[in-house]
């Protein structure tokens, strides 16, 4: 089992006890806009899907895996997606229960995940996309190396409105 430490949390890999979080957060209609989701999950198709996690990134070009903090409660999760060794790159985002933000847990979330992805996955770059009012986010990629390259204009239509989207990378040594 996948599971990486840093000094108050913690990433590891999915678990089946993990449905409950998943059903709760990949329904919570706050967070679609940047998931890209447009209709709920069954707990049927979350459970189907937790059965195969365990399928290697090469293989599904997409890692997630949970943060959870000492007391071993989920709070977020982040993701590797988009895999491509052959141009050694992937994307990378992250979601943080609201009571758990602004603590330092998305940055050292983020620093474990960064350094794998170069060291383990052997990626020349990661990416990441940010809707231009998330201004937490961005500067948390912007504290954390990340580079702003561009900007998608009218990128996501949330609630009737388009929104702009900020792409950032990081390139290694």
């Amino acid at each position: 089992m996948l599971k990486l430490e840093g000094d108050t949390i913690y990433l590891r890999a999915l678990e089946p006890n993990d449905l409950d979080f998943l059903y709760q957060l990949e329904n919570n209609t706050a967070i679609w806009e940047i998931s890209g989701t447009t209709s709920p999950y069954s707990k049927h198709v979350l459970q189907l899907y937790l059965e195969n996690a365990h399928r290697d990134i090469y293989d599904v070009k997409q890692l997630r895996l949970c943060i959870c903090n000492d007391e071993k409660k989920v709070i977020g999760l982040v993701d590797l997606f988009d895999f491509d060794p052959k141009n050694k790159r992937v994307g990378l985002g992250i979601i943080i229960e609201d009571t758990e933000r602004n603590k330092g847990f998305g940055h050292e979330a983020l620093t474990i995940v960064i350094d794998y992805a170069f060291a383990t996955l052997d990626v020349h770059q990661l990416y990441a996309n940010v809707t231009i009012d998330n201004v937490a986010s961005m500067q948390l990629f912007e504290k954390l190396g990340f580079e702003k390259v561009g900007v998608k204009k009218d990128w996501i239509l949330s609630n009737g409105v388009y929104k702009d989207e900020v792409l950032y990378q990081k390139i290694g040594s």
